[in-house]
């Protein structure tokens, strides 16, 4: 027989019996179909009891009646097996459940003429005869689509805010004292030694203390203030003598 309405199902039947789950192709939500016992388990339980039966009433007699009761448990473990390997009998009851549980489900479902899903009643639009994602209800659309609009006004809005209006400026982030971190605030936090900067005497960049070169131009950072004219001992960086004005 032809089967319709098979994709996502899922089969939980057992050697007991048979059951089936159905899932919408849209949100994966579904339905779950009746329990339907097995006939032929229940034939071989009555089987297997009668055998059981059967060996006990043969242990009191012995002989020929103890003989029936080892055959009938044999029978049983035949029939066990049989089931195990899912035997012609099972699979064709099997079969007959599935088609029972596909009829049993099919009118929760809705197959959409454009893109041929079957969906459950949530997504399914009624007023225009196709799942939501081919037709989405308006509302539901309008909302997203607000949201959405919302989203993308913080995003814009966040580009240009002005979050920070510190002033920038070099920092010493290793102690140049001890060589571990610094901290943020004007003195290391772990020994106590200064963290300012000095000016490059060539290029007037800014320099961390402690280091002998500047890192933009290369230049010495410690100048003799000794002006060549007169003589006069001025602050290093300086680039004219305050005694005469001689360039240093």
């Amino acid at each position: 027989m032809l089967h319709s309405f098979t994709r996502n199902h899922n089969d939980l039947s057992t050697e007991a019996g048979f059951q089936f789950e159905f899932y919408c192709d849209c949100c994966g939500n579904g339905f779950k179909s009746t329990f339907r016992q097995s006939t032929t388990y229940g034939q071989k339980q009555k089987s297997e009891r009668f055998g059981r039966l059967a060996s006990t009433f043969g242990s009191f007699l012995g002989g020929r009646a103890s003989d029936l009761g080892w055959a009938m448990e044999r029978g049983s473990d035949a029939v066990r097996d049989r089931f195990s390997e899912q035997s012609p009998a099972w699979r064709k009851e099997h079969e007959q459940a599935f088609d029972d549980a596909q009829a049993e489900v099919q009118p929760q479902f809705r197959k959409c003429p454009a893109c041929n899903k079957w969906v459950c009643p949530d997504c399914w639009n009624e007023e225009e005869g196709l799942c939501t994602e081919c037709a989405p209800r308006e509302a539901s659309y309008v909302a997203q689509a607000r949201s959405r609009a919302m989203q993308r006004n913080i995003d814009e809005a966040a580009e240009t805010a002005t979050v920070w209006q510190g002033k920038i400026e070099t920092r010493t982030t290793v102690c140049p004292q001890c060589g571990k971190p610094a901290g943020n605030g004007k003195f290391c936090n772990n020994c106590g030694a200064p963290l300012g900067t000095n000016r490059c005497p060539n290029c007037g960049a800014q320099v961390a203390l402690g280091l002998k070169f500047c890192g933009e131009c290369g230049s010495p950072m410690q100048k003799s203030g000794v002006c060549p004219s007169c003589g006069f001992q001025n602050e290093p960086g300086l680039k004219f003598c305050g005694n005469c004005g001689t360039k240093l």
